[in-house]
């Protein structure tokens, strides 16, 4: 995995007792969400589209106290653990060390700086630029995460790609990507994000019609490198790995308004695609700390203190911060009888928000790449 030092130690053989079970692993890497669109169809014949909504919208918006929120802060907890000896100590060869400091130093100052500028200017327009490069990066994010689930879970079962099978699958995620955010085509209108008002970047109908056609042409690229694969090896990439890239990038990210109800639970799906990494991962390393001469934290204590830091985490970085600052912010223009702005009554809670999900993104890039050396637990 890396040639990088890390002086863990070496992971346990394997516990045949507990292997993820075929089923669930299809099902939260992705394949759930195939489940979810008969059920959600359904529902919304049953009860009619307003109350599906509304059902809907209601549980995943309370769902994301222990979905969404604590996917965010466990990659706080996952990538500032130990942080000291990997941006100055042995634990990183000099590359990785160098993207640790830029995602877990300097990325986060950048940010803190945008955003004191953004507030000391009373600016929304500041602000807004900053949520939509949030919204120009989440794309990246999700489909990067699906080939992450594409290479790990094939690896698992022994399954190698070629360099020509690689980058037909990269560049059918980044296609997909550029699509997703460039369609369906706008012109530059007024928008509004967690109560900030600002001017969209426009959409050209031609940007969407030339990342069609390079999303078009990397599904063919795709297409041939499978059959190629199938023709050399009489195999294709396993069922699980392969629904998790797929719908990363078809259902979540270029067609995610294909449902109208699905859309409220894709945040949560990848959430949890998310979470089962971060499980995996976590449960191996406690595995292997049992040995001697370690004796460390049994995987359920552990993955107990995770979840629970994560929880509180999550809270305070989506919740207990924004809505103690927005609400002193909205007592003193109460008192000094103020109009709010184009800030809106929220701007802080937008503030955190952008803050966290683009820092998620860059640590994310850092934290999962195979030059940290702590990724061969996920091999077990």
């Amino acid at each position: 995995m890396t040639s990088a030092a890390f002086d863990l130690p070496e992971p346990a053989q394997p516990d045949l007792r507990a292997r993820v079970s075929p089923r669930v692993e299809f099902l939260v890497v992705g394949g759930g969400t195939l489940v979810l669109f008969p059920l959600l169809w359904l529902l919304r014949t049953i009860i009619g589209l307003d109350s599906a909504e509304l059902a809907v919208g209601f549980l995943m918006f309370h769902g994301a106290h222990l979905i969404n929120d604590p996917h965010f802060a466990v990659t706080y907890v996952l990538f500032y653990k130990d942080a000291k000896r990997r941006a100055f100590g042995n634990a990183f060869g000099a590359r990785q060390r160098a993207r640790y400091l830029a995602a877990g130093l300097f990325a986060p100052c950048a940010l803190g700086i945008w955003l004191y500028h953004s507030f000391s200017g009373t600016s929304a327009r500041s602000l807004g630029t900053l949520i939509q490069v949030m919204f120009l990066l989440v794309g990246w994010h999700y489909v990067k995460q699906g080939f992450g689930v594409l290479s790990v879970l094939s690896a698992r079962r022994g399954v190698r790609y070629s360099a020509f099978e690689r980058r037909a699958f990269l560049a059918h995620c980044f296609a997909g990507w550029a699509y997703a955010w460039a369609s369906p085509a706008t012109p530059r209108v007024e928008a509004e994000e967690k109560g900030v008002v600002y001017w969209s970047v426009a959409h050209p109908p031609l940007l969407d019609r030339l990342t069609l056609i390079a999303f078009a042409f990397s599904t063919l690229v795709l297409a041939a490198a499978l059959f190629r694969k199938w023709q050399r090896e009489r195999r294709l990439p396993p069922v699980a790995p392969l629904t998790g890239l797929l719908v990363s990038v078809w259902v979540w990210s270029v067609y995610s308004s294909a449902d109208p109800l699905l859309v409220y639970v894709i945040p949560a799906l990848h959430s949890l695609q998310y979470l089962f990494f971060v499980w995996l991962l976590t449960r191996n390393q406690a595995k292997a700390a049992q040995q001697a001469p370690f004796f460390g934290p049994t995987p359920v204590q552990r993955l107990a203190f995770l979840a629970i830091s994560s929880v509180a985490l999550g809270w305070l970085l989506f919740h207990g911060a924004p809505d103690l600052i927005d609400g002193a912010r909205l007592s003193q223009h109460r008192h000094d009888h103020e109009r709010l702005g184009d800030l809106g009554p929220t701007p802080y809670f937008a503030a955190f928000f952008a803050f966290v999900n683009i820092h998620h993104y860059l640590m994310d890039a850092v934290l999962w790449r195979r030059e940290n050396a702590e990724t061969r637990y996920l091999l077990l």
